[in-house]
C-alpha cells in the first residue's frame, strides 16, 4: 500500500469517525501509511496510440528523463560525464514537520527525510507505526494519551459550548474552534504559548473524572501534551503544535489554482500535483469521472508519489479529461486538473499513384488527424504549391484536396502533403503521371495492370450470388453466380437444394480484411467463404459452428471473430476466431472458451488508434459486459450494469476521453433507457449519457456521436471535444425511426463529416451536415428489401459508405441498388436486377 494508504482506507471506510462532535484522535503520529508493497497491476488501459517523441519530458525535466522514474528519496538527473539519466539522492526535502518513525529506530521529521536517508544509506527503511522511537520508557501510552485528548475536548464542549452560528459549520471547523477555545483557556499568561507550568496548573481534574470515570487510571495528564507534541523541544506548545496534537486540519487552495490545465504529448508521461495545502493535510484522494483512483491497480496510473501526486505513464488520448483531488475527508475543497493530450499529425493520401490523360480532371486528397487540428500544405517536386494557385490549380476543403481542373504534361510529379501542428509533422506523397493513352509507360502498367483497377468497388452479396460494382461507372464489373465453384474445394458458391431446385443464396455478415480478402458468412451452410479481391474469385470455405450470424475483423491481431447462434433460438451460441486472416490460406479456426455470448464488440482502429488490445462480450439477458484480451482470448473482468438496470444491446467507442457508449435493451413496458458511459481507463460505469437513447454510432475520427433507433423518431448528435468532454450539438425530431446510417467525409471542410441515414419504413435517405445540423432528403429510392429476416437482426435497409476517401454510398431496394454521390448529395444511379443485396462490403484502393 502506498504512503498514506492506511489513513485513506480508514477514512473511506468510516474509521475516521468523530468520537466527540464528530472527531477521534489517532494519536500524534503524522504517518498512518503502511509502507510500499509491490503489487502486480492488472492491465486495464484499452488502447495503444501512435506515439512519437515530444520536445520535452514531464514536469520540466530534460527529455531523456521524461520516461525515467526514480525511487522515493531520489530524483532523475543527467550525468555530467555521460549525459545519460541517472537517479540521485535528494539534496534536501521541503520543510514540513510531520514526524514518522523509521524501522531503523530513528525519528524523522517527515516522509521525505526518511526516504532520503534510505537513499543515502542505500538500505531499506520503512515507516513503523509506533511512537516508541520518541516515547521509550514513558508510562503514558499512545492509547491513554488519545483518551486524554478526547476527554479534554468533551469537557471543553460542555464548559464552552459553541455559539449557534458556529454550530452550523462543518465538523472540521467546529473542532478547530473548540481546540482554539481550549488553548486560550490553558494559556493563562496570554503569551500564545503553553508552558509546562500552565499545563500542570490545569484545574479540571474532577471534571475530567466525571467525564471519564477511568481518568485516574490514564497514566497521562495535560502535561503529557509537552512530552508528545512539543516537536521543537522548546518546553512550550504553540497554537500550531496544539493543532497538531488534536489533529486539526487546516487546508487552503488559492482561487487561481482551483483549475489547472496540463498539456502532454501522447506517449510521454506526466505528473499532476495537488495544490491543496495545509498543516496535517490528510492523504490526497484523486478521482476521475467521480471514481476514486487511489485503490485501483491501474497499468498507467500506478504511483501517487511523495506528495500524493498523480503519475500517468505513457499518456494516450483515453487519459484526457478532468481529474479532481482533495484531502481525504475534505471533499468540499478540491482542485480540478484538466489533462489535454496533444497528438502529432498522422496522414493518408489518395491516390498514392495515378495516371491520367491530358485534359482530364485530377484530384489528390490528403486526410490528417492530430490534436490540435493539423494545418495542411502541399509541395510539388519540393516547391510550395500555394504560390502556383490558378483557375486550373486550387485547394479545397481547408487544403485537404488539391484540385487540377485540366491536367497537362507538366503536371506530372510527386505531390507531397505535409501536415503540421504544435507537436509534430507528418508527410506523404501522391504521384501523378500525365501520359497519352497510346503510350504504355511504366506508370500506366503499374496502375492499370498490377491490381489498382480491381479496387474501389462495392461487393454486394445477393440472392443471385456476388455482384461487384464500380460506383463511378455504375456498372457491374463481375458477377459470381451461385453455381460458380470455390477454387480450393470445387463446391458451389450457393449449392442447390436436395431436390436440385434453385434456391436463393443466404448471407449474414461480411468483413473486409486489409483490402485483400472478404470473409462472408453463409448461415444455412455453416461456413464462411473467403473471397480473393485480386482474383475476384471465391478462394475457399471454412466450416464453422451452426448458424454463423456476425463477423468482425480484429485488424490488430489479424483475426476474424465469428459469432454462431447454434440454432434460430440461440440455444447453443458459440464464438470462434479465424487467425492469420490476411494470409488467405493456412488459417486456423479457434474455439474460444466463452459460453452464452449473444453479441460482442471490438473497437475499430483509425489513423491515431492503430492497435486494439481489448474487446467486450455480452449476453442480452445479463446486465453486464465482459472484457476480454483479444490476443490471449482470456476473460479479464466483468463490469456490472446491474445498478443501472441495463442489459446491453450495442456498444460504440471513442478514443477521445476513452468512452464506451452502451445502448441498453428497451423494456416493452417502459420508455427507452438512456445510454451508459463506460470509462476505459478505470473500466467503470460513469453514469448515463444524459437522456440520450438509441444505437450509438461514432465517426471514424472519434469526434462525433450520432444516436438513433428504428423505433424512435429522435436523432441525437453529440461532439467529443479535444478535452474529452461530451457536448450535445442538437437533437433532431424525425417523422420516423432510423434503420441504419453511415458517415461521409465533408468535401468542403477537411475535419467535418456528413451522415446519411436510411429511414425505417420510408423509401427516403436522410442527409445531415453534422457541423451545422442542416438536413436534406433524397426521395423515392424505392421500397427497402422485404421477405425473410436475416439472422443477426440486420436493419431493413442498410447504408454503406466507401471509406476514408470515397464519395459514394450504397443502399439497397427490393430488387435494385441505389448509388449516392456524397460530393454532390445526389442520386448517382440505380443498378437493377439485384434482389435482396443486403450484405455489402467496400474494398478500397488495392
Amino acid at each position: 500500500m502506498k504512503p498514506g494508504g492506511f489513513w485513506l482506507h480508514l477514512t473511506l471506510l468510516g474509521a475516521y469517525l468523530p468520537a466527540v462532535l464528530g472527531w477521534t484522535d489517532q494519536g500524534t503520529s503524522r504517518d498512518l501509511g503502511t509502507g510500499a508493497a509491490e503489487v502486480h497491476a492488472e492491465e486495464t488501459r484499452s488502447f495503444e496510440v501512435t506515439r512519437r517523441e515530444g520536445l520535452s519530458g514531464r514536469g520540466g525535466l530534460p527529455a531523456s528523463c521524461g520516461k525515467t522514474f526514480c525511487s522515493r528519496g531520489s530524483r532523475c538527473m543527467l550525468s555530467r560525464e555521460t549525459g545519460e539519466p541517472e537517479c540521485r539522492c535528494l539534496d534536501q526535502c521541503k520543510p514540513s514537520y510531520m514526524p514518522v518513525c523509521g524501522s531503523d529506530g530513528k525519528f524523522y521529521e517527515n516522509h521525505c527525510e526518511l526516504h532520503r536517508a534510505a537513499c543515502l544509506l542505500k538500505k531499506k527503511i520503512v515507516i513503523v507505526h509506533s511512537k516508541d522511537c520518541f516515547l521509550k520508557g514513558d508510562f503514558c501510552t499512545v492509547a491513554d494519551y488519545a483518551r486524554l485528548k478526547n476527554v479534554l475536548l468533551a469537557l471543553q464542549t460542555r464548559l464552552r459550548p459553541l455559539q449557534e452560528e458556529n454550530s452550523r459549520q462543518d465538523p472540521a471547523s467546529q473542532k478547530r474552534l473548540l481546540v482554539e477555545s481550549l488553548f486560550k483557556d490553558l494559556d493563562v499568561d496570554g503569551d500564545s504559548r503553553l508552558s509546562g507550568s500552565e499545563l500542570a496548573q490545569h484545574t479540571m481534574k474532577e471534571q475530567m473524572k466525571e467525564q471519564d470515570p477511568a481518568a485516574d487510571f490514564l497514566g497521562c495528564s495535560p502535561g503529557s501534551l509537552l512530552r508528545f507534541d512539543d516537536y521543537d523541544k522548546d518546553g512550550s506548545l504553540t497554537l500550531r503544535e496544539f493543532y497538531t496534537a488534536f489533529q486539526v486540519v487546516q487546508l487552503s487552495l488559492s482561487p487561481e489554482e482551483r483549475v489547472s490545465v496540463t498539456t502532454v504529448t501522447v506517449g510521454l508521461s506526466t505528473v499532476l500535483t495537488c495544490a491543496v495545502r495545509g498543516d496535517l493535510r490528510p492523504p490526497i484522494v484523486w478521482k476521475r469521472n467521480g471514481l476514486t483512483l487511489n485503490f485501483l491497480d491501474l497499468e498507467d496510473i500506478n504511483d501517487f508519489g511523495e506528495d500524493d501526486s498523480l503519475y500517468i505513464t505513457k499518456v494516450t488520448t483515453i487519459h484526457m479529461g478532468n481529474y479532481t483531488c482533495h484531502a481525504s475527508g475534505h471533499e468540499e475543497l478540491f482542485q480540478t486538473h484538466v489533462l489535454q493530450v496533444n497528438v502529432p499529425p498522422v496522414i493518408r493520401v489518395y491516390p498514392e499513384s495515378q495516371a491520367q490523360e491530358p485534359g482530364v480532371v485530377a484530384s489528390l486528397r490528403c486526410h490528417a488527424e492530430g490534436i490540435p487540428t493539423p494545418r495542411i500544405s502541399w509541395l510539388k517536386n519540393g516547391l510550395d504549391v500555394s504560390t502556383q494557385m490558378s483557375k486550373q490549380l486550387s485547394l479545397l476543403a481547408n487544403g485537404s484536396e488539391l484540385h487540377i481542373g485540366s491536367v497537362r504534361y507538366e503536371d506530372t510529379g510527386a505531390y507531397t502533403c505535409i501536415a503540421k501542428n504544435e507537436v509534430g509533422v507528418d508527410e506523404d506523397i501522391s504521384s501523378l503521371f500525365i501520359e497519352d493513352s497510346a503510350r504504355k509507360t511504366l506508370a500506366n502498367i503499374l496502375w492499370r495492370e498490377e491490381g489498382l483497377s480491381v479496387g474501389n468497388m462495392f461487393y454486394v452479396f445477393s440472392d443471385d450470388g456476388i455482384i461487384v460494382i464500380h460506383p463511378s461507372d455504375c456498372e457491374i464489373q463481375r458477377h459470381l453466380k451461385p453455381t460458380e465453384k470455390i477454387f480450393m474445394s470445387y463446391e458451389e458458391i450457393c449449392p442447390q437444394g436436395e431436390d436440385d431446385a434453385t434456391q436463393p443464396c443466404q448471407w449474414a455478415s461480411a468483413v473486409n480484411v486489409r483490402n485483400r480478402y472478404i470473409y462472408v458468412a453463409q448461415p444455412a451452410l455453416n461456413r464462411v467463404l473467403v473471397v480473393d479481391v485480386q482474383a475476384q474469385k471465391v478462394l475457399q470455405s471454412i466450416g464453422v459452428d451452426p448458424l454463423p450470424t456476425k463477423l468482425s475483423y480484429d485488424k490488430s491481431h489479424d483475426q476474424v471473430w465469428v459469432l454462431n447462434w447454434g440454432d434460430m433460438h440461440k440455444t447453443q451460441p458459440s464464438l470462434q476466431v479465424i487467425t492469420e486472416a490476411s494470409a488467405g490460406q493456412g488459417q486456423h479456426l479457434i474455439r474460444t472458451p466463452f459460453a452464452g455470448v449473444e453479441d460482442f464488440f471490438i473497437p475499430p482502429t483509425n489513423l491515431i488508434i492503430n492497435h486494439i488490445r481489448f474487446g467486450f462480450l455480452f449476453n442480452m439477458r445479463d446486465p453486464a459486459v465482459h472484457k476480454v484480451d483479444l490476443e490471449t482470448l482470456q476473460l479479464l473482468k466483468t463490469v456490472s450494469l446491474q445498478s443501472h438496470g441495463c442489459v446491453p444491446r450495442a456498444m460504440a467507442h471513442t478514443h477521445l476521453g476513452g468512452y464506451f457508449f452502451i445502448q441498453c435493451q428497451q423494456n416493452s413496458s417502459a420508455p427507452a433507457a438512456p445510454q451508459l458511459l463506460l470509462d476505459s481507463v478505470t473500466d467503470s460505469v460513469v453514469g448515463p449519457n444524459g437522456a440520450v437513447t438509441g444505437t450509438p454510432h461514432v465517426s471514424p475520427d472519434g469526434r462525433f456521436l450520432v444516436s438513433a433507433a428504428a423505433d424512435s423518431p429522435r436523432l441525437h448528435v453529440q461532439e467529443i471535444t479535444a478535452r474529452g468532454e461530451i457536448q450535445t450539438l442538437y437533437d433532431l425530431r424525425l417523422d420516423q425511426g432510423v434503420a441504419d446510417l453511415a458517415f461521409q467525409r465533408s468535401f468542403t471542410r477537411g475535419d467535418q463529416y456528413y451522415v446519411y441515414a436510411a429511414l425505417e419504413t420510408a423509401a427516403d435517405l436522410l442527409f445531415l451536415e453534422l457541423s451545422t445540423g442542416k438536413t436534406g432528403m433524397l426521395k423515392n429510392l424505392k421500397e427497402p428489401p422485404a421477405g425473410r429476416a436475416r439472422p443477426g437482426g440486420a436493419p431493413r435497409r442498410i447504408v454503406r459508405d466507401s471509406g476514408l476517401f470515397g464519395q459514394y454510398l450504397l443502399t439497397p431496394a427490393r430488387e435494385s441498388l441505389f448509388l449516392i454521390n456524397g460530393r454532390q448529395n445526389a442520386l448517382r444511379c440505380e443498378v437493377s436486377g439485384i434482389k435482396r443485396g443486403t450484405t455489402v462490403v467496400w474494398v478500397g484502393e488495392v
